[in-house]
């Protein structure tokens, strides 16, 4: 299952986005599919913020990236415009309408309406690859993850990185979290496989797998692909971001 372009209906992140965006106060739900329900106010300001209000770990993670880049999953722009402004040259995408509205509202000049899935050399080759903001996740799942970074692969330049953002879903003691893993266990599944969606006033998107990995499943999935890791930038809390390295052979 994969997340496809939304309608207007659907776009329940684009319109938290742009109602944030023009200055309401905005709360952010995501629903799992045993009922677990999460919400927040501070994250949709977040998708907005200015270099100075990151966290540290992704202004040491940013120091990375380099040469033409590609944000999936851009959201509000906050990366791509910070690149932009770095006179750097950069693409936005995302399957959320109303939120490459806002990135092209906020002045992003390449932004597009696309999914992770259409990442091909079509659109040019580029040097970095940025999946910031727990986008690991986009991958869905670890055989579609595997063909995607073989996609990426073919779409990069020789010396290319991804910067990937995840969350090792073992750090935790929520009992609600921990029957999930068991189930996800029982089915044949990674612990950290999710299917979410997410809502905001009478907006919902459609129901779509979202993965989250340990370091040491990140390694693995990474096997054979053309890529590996180069290093491990760590938060205060369970979150991290892989510095991916392109490997000379497939």
């Amino acid at each position: 299952m994969a997340l496809p372009m939304l309608n207007d209906k659907q776009d329940a992140y684009g319109h938290q986005l742009y109602h944030c965006f023009r200055g309401q106060n905005v709360v952010e739900v995501v629903e799992r599919d045993d009922g677990f329900i999460d919400s927040s106010t501070s994250l949709p300001k977040y998708y907005l913020a200015e270099y100075k209000n990151w966290q540290p770990h992704e202004k040491d993670a940013m120091r990375y990236a380099k040469g033409r880049i590609l944000d999936i999953g851009c959201g509000g722009g906050r990366i791509s415009l910070y690149f932009q402004r770095k006179g750097l040259d950069i693409l936005g995408i995302d399957v959320s309408p109303l939120a490459i509205k806002v990135c092209k509202l906020r002045g992003l000049r390449k932004a597009r309406v696309m999914s992770i899935t259409e990442v091909s050399p079509r659109l040019g080759r580029f040097d970095t690859i940025l999946m910031i903001g727990n986008n690991f996740g986009l991958f869905a799942n670890p055989n579609r993850a595997r063909r995607l970074l073989r996609q990426f692969y073919h779409s990069t330049t020789p010396n290319a990185l991804i910067i990937a953002e995840s969350n090792d879903p073992y750090r935790t003691s929520e009992p609600f979290h921990l029957a999930y893993h068991r189930r996800n266990r029982r089915e044949g599944k990674m612990p950290g496989e999710l299917t979410i969606r997410v809502r905001y006033k009478k907006y919902t998107t459609p129901w779509f797998d979202y993965l989250i990995v340990s370091k040491k499943e990140m390694k693995r999935i990474l096997e054979g692909t053309g890529w590996r890791i180069k290093r491990f930038v760590d938060s205060k809390g369970s979150v991290y971001i892989g510095i991916i390295e392109k490997i000379s052979k497939l």
